[in-house]
């Protein structure tokens, strides 16, 4: 009788205790109104209109779905894939597909585009004209002085109808030499891209990447015309590849894909050129 007695008692206070335990975790704010644990995530991305572009058009949603959300900053290409690689960061924004792709292949690391978002364009910009119909036989324009760049700026003037590009040529690998028509005789100055927004003071047009225009303090809307960019040139949120399927990437999409994503867009980054699936 005794024993059976000091068990019923050993019973009823693991029970007591068991009840205090599931009101502790109940009180101690570790989980979402939906129930799940709460998920700190480092989202990175370099200094500008992408940091921006996090903090204002993903991560309240990220919240609003129970994660914090840490953005950190960079100020150059290469530490974001590095910290990215080396778990440091869970995903980034900063850079478009060929970047991506070509910097993973160097340095032998297995990163994803998870989906691309709006960008600002290439703009061709003067402060001679005020209209490229007014451009004059033999002008100057800056291009970038890298491939990349460079084709983007070639495929922007022939979509403007000032020069000719070969129908055979690679629109991602356009170079001077697939020019066929060269109408207004335009003479060519390939200068470092971070440079481009000095040298609308010197040359009669300048063709400037969005990002550069923008650390500028340009306005994109002042530009004589933007490019249609291609979807490879649109900066894209990066994730490694193992991850590429996890519940953080399809929150990720379901958050850049909604409705309240494109309005923050549409009144915050005016000019940013949105990829094709939003079209």
């Amino acid at each position: 009788m005794k024993k059976w007695f000091i068990g019923f008692i050993l019973l009823i206070a693991v029970a007591v205790l068991a009840a205090c335990g599931g009101n502790d975790n109940e009180e101690s704010g570790d989980t979402t109104d939906q129930g799940t644990e709460t998920k700190e995530i480092q989202f990175g991305a370099t200094a500008g209109p992408y940091s921006d572009m996090i903090t204002k058009a993903i991560k309240p949603g990220l919240e609003a779905k129970g994660y914090t959300v840490k953005v950190v900053e960079f100020s150059d290409y290469i530490q974001p894939n590095n910290a990215l690689d080396n778990g440091d960061i869970d995903a980034n924004l900063f850079q478009h597909t060929i970047y991506l792709e070509n910097f993973a292949k160097q340095n032998n690391m297995d990163l994803t585009a998870l989906i691309s978002v709006p960008t600002a364009p290439m703009g061709i910009y003067s402060e001679k004209y005020t209209s490229l119909n007014e451009v004059e036989d033999g002008a100057t324009i800056a291009i970038p002085n890298d491939p990349t760049n460079a084709a983007r700026a070639f495929n922007t003037l022939q979509d403007e109808g000032l020069i000719t590009i070969s129908e055979s040529a690679d629109p991602l690998t356009v170079s001077e030499k697939d020019i066929v028509a060269n109408k207004k005789n335009l003479e060519f100055q390939p200068i470092e891209a971070g440079q481009l927004p000095r040298a609308i003071e010197s040359a009669d047009l300048s063709a400037v990447p969005g990002n550069f225009a923008l650390a500028a303090s340009m306005d994109l809307l002042s530009a004589l015309a933007l490019e249609n960019m291609l979807d490879p040139y649109r900066n894209i949120v990066a994730v490694k590849a193992e991850n590429e399927d996890s519940q953080l990437a399809q929150d990720i999409q379901a958050v850049v894909e909604s409705d309240e994503f494109e309005k923050i867009i549409d009144e915050e980054f005016a000019g940013f050129g949105k990829p094709t699936w939003m079209k």
